[in-house]
């Protein structure tokens, strides 16, 4: 029985102490008549640290577009949206290599890789250590 109480009073003790996040929300906008699409909520310095690698396959392992599939249960399976990535202060402005088609649905998915760090999250989300955490936006031009 001390052992349950103790176990009891140490979870009570990791979860007051984690600290509230200050989380920005992210956002996405079209641009440039719909050619392009304006990204905005990323923390700067994970932004200017990735723009750094001129790369598109660096900005994809943070966030990508894809097009939505008429079953959208086969989200996971679509290919990236291939494109240029750009950074104006701190706004991501992502232009597709083939324009966005007026009557397609697309999504945009960003992945937190802080999220699910901690034992709170794991907790709170019952996910699996080592799992990605992403979001995805729909979007329709």
């Amino acid at each position: 029985m001390k052992n349950r109480v103790s176990f009891l009073s140490l979870l009570l003790v990791l979860l007051g102490c984690t600290a509230t996040s200050t989380k920005t929300v992210v956002t996405i906008s079209p641009v440039n008549n719909g050619k392009s699409l304006q990204i905005t909520g990323f923390d700067p310095a994970i932004i200017n640290d990735i723009s750094r690698d001129s790369s598109a396959t660096a900005w994809q392992t943070l966030m990508a577009v894809y097009r939505m599939p008429a079953d959208t249960t086969l989200r996971n399976l679509q290919p990236i949206q291939p494109g240029r990535y750009v950074i104006k202060d701190n706004v991501v402005i992502f232009t597709p290599d083939t324009a966005f088609s007026t009557q397609q649905t697309y999504f945009f998915r960003y992945y937190d890789f802080g999220a699910g760090g901690t034992l709170t999250d794991l907790i709170k989300s019952r996910s699996k250590p080592g799992t990605l955490h992403y979001t995805d936006l729909i979007f329709k031009q």
